[in-house]
């Protein structure tokens, strides 16, 4: 399972602009460090109010993870 490809979908679901939509990884050893960047509008649609969305997003990215016997963290920009 592709950790970044599932954070992408999830991310152009949500947003405006899904073509704008970048996700960065980076990975070592068990640890997946995944950087999420999309349009300077659509900010606030991933992090929603007091970062509910945002923690939504995490939650089933560790969940994905987990499911691979991996360590995920999520940062949004």
């Amino acid at each position: 399972m592709e950790l970044s490809q599932v954070l992408t979908n999830i991310a152009r679901a949500i947003v405006d602009n899904p073509d704008e939509v970048k996700v960065t990884e980076t990975v070592n050893g068990d640890n997946v460090e995944l950087v999420l960047t999309v349009a300077e509008g659509d900010t606030g649609m991933v992090i929603g109010r007091h970062g509910r969305i945002a923690k939504a997003i995490r939650q089933v990215m560790k969940a994905a993870a987990n499911t691979c016997g991996k360590h995920v963290t999520v940062e949004i920009q």
